[in-house]
């Protein structure tokens, strides 16, 4: 037992020192046969680290080298996003894209990114399947966008052509003239007459001063004319600019020698009364607020225009104004203001436009219709249909080749009578997926993985 437990730690010490020597040996060989990387030479497959220039065997393991294979260089994956892959482009040479980023050797130009169509995002069927699934083609060509835009629109009074009555006395109403709302009274018309004490006692001290002038006068006192004209003087401006009474009123105070009792309170303008706060025997005092006239022979109408149409309104912009309630009537008029606020709700905004109401046809808070133009120059256009609104970009699909769809992103514009412009990335002459287009956008953002 001694004897073999003896032979046996001899054959382990000698298979350890064997194997201890090739270890050792192994640098001097990879320095022999090189360890640096060849273009092409033998390797082990089980120990990569072993390389050769020529054919033998693996020093570690005793296996036969094999060739290197040629290096295979993987293309990098570009970065995409949204099914769109990234590109790099020269702003002043369109036609010049990179896959990397850096510079046109030919402008010099630094290369800006942007996101193309990826290939694979393209739908490929036969058209004969295409035309089953309600799938057709139109071709994208200029087209005038001429419908007008039809919106609804309040009447409303010239802001600037509201009037309010007031009086700068303190007395009390004795007449009322303009005694119901709604009445039309003409410029200068008597609305009430005004019983003031201070502005009679005002007329009593005019006249004693013109009967003063006269006696002083005749009297020849010296100095005293003077004084008495300084006196008439500040009598009459008083009456002219403090009470604000008409000139033809002080020429009758003069002319018969009686002060006025009540005075006239007159119309400012002609037009509608449409709030009336005068009653007979109420008193009044400066600032208080007796009438509102409204001059309607030239009105508003705000008109309220959604908010996907704002684009196609702008001031100076003409429409045509109709009514319901009035067939034959056919009104011009132009946009003066677009308001500053839309309403949330309703997603609107209101736009004022002007018009004259010579005949009185219009009155405030009627509804009527108006319509927009908008025409313009021709652009490349395509039906709605074609068009996929994602929210952050706009796709067409266009047909390359019979049964070939490729996505490609354009910018839109305006859209009437079924028609969207294209303001870029499409050009006439080129074939769009119209009816079914969601289709093949469903088949597509499954094809490149887009969300």
């Amino acid at each position: 037992m001694r004897r073999t437990i003896f032979v046996l730690l001899l054959l382990a010490a000698g298979f350890a020192g064997g194997y201890l020597a090739r270890e050792a040996r192994l640098p001097e060989w990879l320095h022999r046969h090189g360890k640096e990387e060849q273009k092409k030479g033998y390797h082990c497959p089980m120990h990569p680290q072993v390389r050769s220039d020529r054919p033998g065997d693996c020093p570690i393991c005793g296996m036969k080298l094999v060739p290197d294979e040629e290096p295979k260089q993987a293309a990098p994956e570009r970065p995409k996003q949204n099914g769109r892959i990234l590109y790099y482009r020269d702003p002043a040479a369109p036609d010049y894209r990179s896959d990397r980023p850096g510079f046109n050797p030919e402008t010099g130009n630094e290369l800006q990114p942007v996101y193309e169509e990826d290939a694979s995002a393209a739908v490929m069927a036969p058209p004969e399947k295409l035309r089953l699934m309600g799938v057709g083609t139109v071709e994208a060509a200029p087209r005038t966008l001429g419908e007008p835009l039809l919106v609804t629109g309040r009447v409303a009074a010239d802001e600037r052509r509201i009037f309010r009555v007031e009086t700068r006395l303190e007395g009390w109403i004795e007449d009322v003239r303009a005694d119901f709302a709604g009445r039309l009274v003409r410029k200068g018309e008597t609305l009430l007459t005004l019983y003031s004490p201070e502005l009679y006692a005002t007329q009593r001290e005019y006249l004693l001063a013109r009967k003063a002038r006269r006696d002083l006068a005749r009297a020849a006192v010296a100095g005293a004319p003077e004084a008495a004209e300084a006196m008439l003087r500040a009598a009459r401006q008083r009456l002219e600019h403090h009470f604000a009474l008409e000139p033809a009123l002080i020429e009758q105070i003069e002319r018969t020698g009686e002060p006025v009792r009540a005075v006239p309170v007159r119309a400012p303008a002609a037009g509608f009364v449409l709030e009336r706060k005068a009653f007979a025997g109420q008193m009044v005092k400066p600032g208080m607020d007796l009438y509102t006239l409204a001059d309607l022979s030239r009105v508003w109408v705000l008109a309220s225009v959604p908010e996907p149409d704002l684009a196609l309104v702008r001031e100076g912009s003409r429409a045509v104004i109709t009514a319901s309630f009035a067939p034959r009537l056919r009104r011009a008029a132009v946009v003066t203001q677009i308001q500053p606020r839309a309403d949330a709700g309703s997603r609107t905004l209101d736009v004022r436009l002007e018009l004259d109401n010579e005949d009185l046809a219009l009155r405030p808070e009627l509804f009527v219709q108006v319509a927009l133009g908008r025409s313009r120059a021709a652009r490349v256009a395509v039906p709605e249909d074609a068009l996929i609104d994602r929210g952050f970009e706009q796709v067409v699909y266009v047909e390359t080749e019979p049964g070939v769809y490729v996505p490609r992103r354009v910018a839109a514009g305006e859209r009437g009578g079924g028609w969207a412009e294209i303001l870029e990335g499409l050009k006439a002459g080129e074939r769009v997926a119209a009816s079914g287009a969601f289709l093949i956008d469903s088949e597509s953002r499954m094809r490149s993985g887009a969300r």
